[in-house]
């Protein structure tokens, strides 16, 4: 018993002793953590009062870096009311300076002015009398001439009315001419512009084929036994056969491009196969005709897509195509028809017209030729009703009926198919016959020239459309030289047809020459 008191005793001691101990710890942790407190806070103290000490320095140096800079800048605004001052000063000094030199120009002013009045009134006198005078030799002339002032004066007024109205004439017929000239020349431009663009080969075509033999052997074979064969050949292809002394070589002569053309692959093909006979022939001519009419097409196929062309009916396609086997004074008619359309193409496009409308309308505008040796009616007439019967456009059928003149042209295309028609058959070279009359037509030009006295050559230029005159300069003058123009210009007009207008340049040069040595 009396050890659990004891052990009891002990444990509330110990327990008492424990609570005195950490009551202790507590008091010297708090003691300390109050010196830490006071050691910041003087430390803070200190910090606060060396930034508060910085920003007063700093303060201080900005006050004083302003007070220089106002400084400055009030010695600044002072020099330059200084400088402003000065400069009103001396202006108001110029000012004086040119109120006085004003002034005194006035007083010279004013004593030129009267000086003036002075030489006016000298110079009235003087008018007056020269007036006088005047009035005395009027009179005196009046006696003299026979006519008063009056008459005299209607007299030249007159004669200067019948010159000025010949003058006048002159003028509005000269500048008519200018007019028509710039229109012709620009007109020109627009067809040569659209000829440089597209330009086709020459006339080629003639009315025979020549077909190579392999030997001399081959010309009895395709005459045949009395001739049987030869009879047999012309009469299917409707083609005449000439075989003379030519070796290796028979011509065939039609005026159908066409049926040379079948007569021709039908005698080569007979040719090579070897058996010729009538039987052969006719079965050899029908193949041909077949495969003539895929040809056809074809021939039309590739003018539709040189051209661009679409929506086209077969049949007008395959009459486009026998357009090629036609020829028009040697021209070949489908190379014709492409050429007018290119050309009215070009036409279009330059005046803002339909191209496509325009090419169509030039290619078709001689279709009728595919049917006219076969139809009675003329190219045109067919051409409109194949036209129609093919559902093409009006603009189209007006360019067929209208590209001879036979109908009035209802639109701008159908006039640009009319001038590419005729730019395609008349330049040189595109018909046999067209070249020989440009030949001409320059020849008789330059001839015209060479007959007048006093002329030393003369040379056609620009197509026919100017001639240019070298004169002998020491027998024609300078004054002589327009005479000579007008004389040459005269003659043309009464001996010449030609198209448009002729310009006549005559040429006078001297040339002094010396070698020096």
């Amino acid at each position: 018993m009396e050890h659990i008191v004891l052990f009891i005793l002990f444990g509330i001691l110990g327990l008492f002793v424990g609570i005195i101990t950490m009551i202790v710890l507590n008091y010297v942790k708090a003691s300390r953590a109050s010196k830490k407190a006071e050691a910041i806070l003087e430390k803070a103290q200190k910090e606060a009062d060396k930034i508060k000490r910085d920003y007063l320095l700093d303060a201080k140096e900005e006050a004083h870096k302003i007070k220089v800079e106002t400084e400055q800048e009030i010695k600044d605004k002072k020099l330059e009311i200084k400088e402003s001052e000065d400069r009103l000063i001396q202006r108001e000094s110029n000012i004086d300076k040119r109120d006085q030199t004003l002034q005194n120009r006035e007083a010279m002013l004013e004593e030129r002015e009267n000086n003036l009045v002075n030489k006016q009134r000298e110079i009235q006198k003087e008018q007056d009398k020269v007036e006088d005078i005047k009035k005395e030799q009027i009179e005196l002339l009046e006696k003299i001439a026979g006519y008063s002032k009056n008459e005299a004066q209607d007299l030249v007024m007159k004669k200067v009315e019948e010159m000025m109205n010949l003058e006048i004439a002159a003028y509005i017929k000269d500048r008519e001419t200018e007019a028509k000239l710039e229109v012709d020349k620009k007109a020109k431009d627009l067809l040569v512009s659209s000829m440089q663009k597209y330009a086709a080969d020459v006339s080629s075509d003639q009315t025979v084929t020549v077909v190579s033999l392999p030997n001399d052997d081959m010309k009895g074979r395709l005459i045949g036994r009395e001739g049987r064969n030869i009879k047999s050949i012309e009469a299917v292809t409707g083609v005449d056969l000439i075989i003379d002394d030519t070796p290796e070589a028979i011509v065939l002569s039609s005026f159908d491009p066409y049926r040379r053309e079948i007569a021709r692959v039908t005698i080569e093909t007979l040719i090579k196969d070897g058996r010729i006979h009538p039987g052969r022939i006719e079965e050899i001519y029908d193949k041909t005709v077949k495969e003539m009419r895929n040809k056809v097409l074809e021939y039309g196929e590739s003018a539709l897509f040189e051209l661009g062309i679409t929506k086209v009916e077969p049949e007008l396609q395959e009459l486009l195509g026998k357009l090629h086997f036609r020829t028009s004074f040697g021209q070949n008619v489908l190379q014709h028809s492409i050429e007018v359309a290119h050309l009215a193409g070009v036409m279009a496009g330059e005046l803002g017209e339909n191209v496509a409308l325009a090419k169509r309308a030039g290619l078709f505008h001689d279709i009728g030729k595919a049917i006219d040796h076969e139809v009675e009616g003329s190219h045109v007439e067919l051409g409109a009703s194949l036209a129609k019967k093919y559902k093409e456009s009006d603009t189209v059928i007006n360019a067929i009926e209208s590209h001879h003149g036979d109908k009035d042209a209802t639109s701008v295309i159908s006039v640009l198919v009319a001038i590419a028609d005729a730019l395609s058959a008349s330049r040189p070279g595109a018909r046999n016959d067209s070249l020989e009359n440009y030949v001409q037509r320059l020849h008789d030009l330059e001839q015209i020239g060479n007959e007048i006295p006093g002329v030393e050559k003369s040379y056609a230029m620009q197509a026919g459309r100017e001639l240019r005159v070298i004169v002998k300069p020491e027998k024609i003058d300078d004054v002589a030289s327009y005479k000579v123009a007008r004389d040459i210009k005269n003659k043309i007009e009464e001996t010449l047809q030609y198209p448009g207008t002729i310009k006549v340049i005559v040429i006078r040069e001297t040339r002094a020459q010396e070698e020096a040595k």
